[in-house]
């Protein structure tokens, strides 16, 4: 095919140099060109025969031969079209791509495809022509049609997760392992053990578009992009854009829906999605986050760059391949966003969908760049509902959570006065919603530019307290404060009169430490961690007052004289055996209480050490000598100075111990 198209190129020169020369000369020798014509090319007869006639007139003038000439390379060259493209149709109507069709054998089929597509251009053809040249055209866009497919398919480069997961893009978006279960305010039950309560947190860079830097994928092996254009631009050049748009479209969603679902992506409807359990779901979400990245900055991305290399030369095709491509895997996405959004709100739930959100937020731009056109709009403003969605429900799933530790009414109180499961539950949670404080200031900001903030909850101090502070710091402050209501009440539950502030104490001084081991502080201020260390002296006080005044009123000089009457030794003897069994009665009881913090232990310890032991010390200097001379006097001074503070020591360790005093004295 390819000497025959050369032919035609000799013809025609040989024909205009013919035409040149009948107008430019009149000493041609007219046979000696017909010779030259004859030897040139033997289809050329026809144009001799005429030539010779025409130069057998004398009488003609050089611009009718002239005329004549060119009326005859017309013709032949006519003729010499109709005999390509018979060819070209032969070609066609009997090629049957192989399997792997050497480059040149491709070529020539692609130049008979360009013969055929001109004579359908060509004006001039008679209709019984044209419809042969159509019929040839359709014949030869079915087999290219055919061979697109199998290009594409044959030479669509594997999906390498293994390789994705290697690159410092994906690490920069992946998901932390160190999740653990966090329990449902609404079943009633706390667990003991929440003090490791973590999220998976997504890692992400914010504000991150598409760019140079973005890690790309080959999507088709490079040789084969030069046969898919090829084969795109005749078919569009012949009016089949329609089916090499579909053909391509049906085979790239496949590839694509295959990526999700190596992945981890399935396709799920709302109402399936609502009947999974958590810890599925949990795991569902967290693939999610991932699939999303990848696709929108990887997949997505290198799809578009495929379509422009294979459509480069149709803006609007290029766009509609796109688009047809890659809507399908990001609605399937957004549909599991969207049941996710408007799913069952529970406290477990938050941090997974503030991930959600957070990875959606961060390709938007993306996704508004990779469908910028009119028709992409749909997944646009589908990408920006679901982004909404996710964003009230984080902010209700938060609120929900606000009522849950507001309204939780466990009966059963801590055993020795110990750190409840809700405050371990409350500040772990909190302290991981720090990581997420932009997202939430701004999800928060919006919610309280809708309502006005309601302070009839808080005191004035309160209210200067949250003054000009972040939307997410005064909501933290308030949520500590509903806390630490909850705790008062559950602090009445104890008969001990000591025992409700041990356990304040301990549970204030947590949620401090919690606070001060991270962001939290930052968050808070140095103002709100004060308040609460004045709370915490203010327990321990209190706490004094009501375990050992009586033990310390029995150290008191009232009603004792100093003198050795009888009535005198019988009323101090009294007194030092009530000393006695109120010092022990606290010491079997306290023994059992537990302070965990060992700083704050040994801080309560010597504030007991400070009340006690002098007044016992002035006690026993005062009036031990007006018993020891009498009989049994070790059965009302039981306790040495030294005996009473090795007693001390073992306050707040959670044992009970019954104390005898001979066992320190190891009889």
């Amino acid at each position: 095919m390819a000497a025959t198209i050369e032919g035609q190129d000799r013809v025609l020169a040989a024909a205009q140099q013919i035409v040149k020369s009948l107008n430019t000369s009149t000493n041609v020798d007219t046979e000696d060109m017909l010779m030259i014509l004859s030897n040139f090319d033997n289809r050329l007869s026809k144009l001799s025969n005429m030539m010779t006639t025409t130069t057998s007139s004398s009488s003609t003038p050089t611009s009718a031969r002239s005329a004549a000439a060119a009326a005859a390379v017309a013709e032949t060259d006519h003729s010499y079209t109709d005999l390509v493209f018979e060819e070209a149709a032969k070609l066609v109507l009997e090629w049957d791509f192989p399997p792997n069709a050497d480059p040149d054998s491709t070529s020539e089929y692609l130049n008979a495809v360009d013969e055929i597509i001109k004579k359908t251009e060509d004006l001039n053809v008679l209709s019984s022509d044209m419809d042969r040249a159509e019929a040839a055209l359709q014949h030869a866009m079915a087999h290219l049609e055919d061979e697109f497919r199998h290009v594409l398919i044959g030479n669509t480069v594997p999906f390498d997760a293994g390789r994705l997961h290697e690159s410092s893009f994906i690490r920069r978006c992946s998901i932390s392992s160190s999740a653990a279960a966090i329990p449902d305010f609404e079943t009633g039950t706390l667990s003991e053990d929440q003090e490791d309560v973590s999220s998976a947190r997504y890692n992400h860079v914010k504000g991150k578009s598409l760019g140079a830097d973005d890690f790309s994928l080959d999507l088709v092996y490079t040789d084969a992009i030069i046969d898919l254009r090829e084969i795109a631009n005749r078919m569009i050049k012949s009016g089949y854009e329609k089916e090499c748009c579909q053909v391509y479209s049906s085979v790239r969603r496949e590839v694509l829906d295959e990526c999700l679902a190596i992945l981890g992506i399935e396709k799920l409807s709302i109402e399936e999605v609502h009947r999974i359990d958590w810890q599925s779901l949990d795991e569902k979400m967290k693939k999610w986050i991932y699939a999303v990245k990848v696709l929108v900055r990887i997949l997505l991305s290198s799809e578009k760059s495929l379509c422009d290399q294979v459509f480069g030369d149709s803006e609007l095709i290029k766009e509609v391949c796109f688009m047809e491509t890659a809507k399908g895997c990001v609605m399937q996405l957004l549909n599991f966003g969207e049941a996710v959004a408007i799913g069952r709100r529970s406290s477990e739930k938050l941090f997974r969908i503030l991930d959600m959100y957070d990875a959606l937020a961060d390709v938007l731009s993306d996704i508004e760049l990779l469908f910028s056109d009119e028709d992409g709009e749909l997944v646009c403003g589908e990408s920006k509902g679901v982004l909404d969605g996710l964003g009230e429900a984080a902010i209700g799933t938060f609120v929900e959570f606000e009522n849950a530790v507001e309204r939780e009414i466990s009966k059963k109180p801590t055993q020795g006065g110990e750190i409840h499961p809700l405050t371990r539950y409350v500040m772990n949670y909190v302290k991981l919603l720090v990581d997420y404080s932009d997202t939430l200031n701004g999800l928060l900001e919006k919610l309280e530019s809708c309502m006005e903030h309601d302070s009839s909850a808080t005191d004035n101090g309160d209210n200067l307290e949250l003054e000009n502070v972040a939307p997410l710091a005064r909501r933290l402050m308030l949520l500590i404060k509903s806390l630490e209501g909850n705790l008062e009440g559950k602090s009445r539950m104890y008969e001990d009169c000591g025992m409700p502030y041990i356990f304040l104490m301990n549970n204030v001084h947590y949620i401090v430490q919690k606070v001060k081991d991270s962001e939290l502080q930052k968050l808070l201020g140095d103002q709100w961690v004060r308040k609460r260390r004045g709370q915490i002296r203010q327990h321990a006080t209190s706490y004094l007052r009501a375990s050992w005044s009586k033990v310390l009123s029995c150290l008191k000089d009232e009603g004792l004289s100093g003198s050795s009457s009888n009535a005198s030794k019988v009323a101090l003897k009294e007194r030092f055996k009530n000393f006695n069994a109120c010092f022990e009665e606290i010491y079997r009881i306290q023994t059992g209480w537990k302070v965990p913090d060992p700083q704050l232990r040994e801080e309560l310890r010597i504030s007991i050490s400070e009340k006690v032991l002098p007044a016992y010390r002035s006690f026993l200097g005062r009036f031990g000598s007006h018993l020891e001379s009498g009989r049994n006097a070790g059965k009302y001074i039981k306790y040495t100075l030294e005996d009473l503070e090795g007693y001390l020591l073992d306050l707040f360790e959670g044992t009970p111990l019954v104390l005898h005093h001979m066992r320190r004295k190891g009889t």
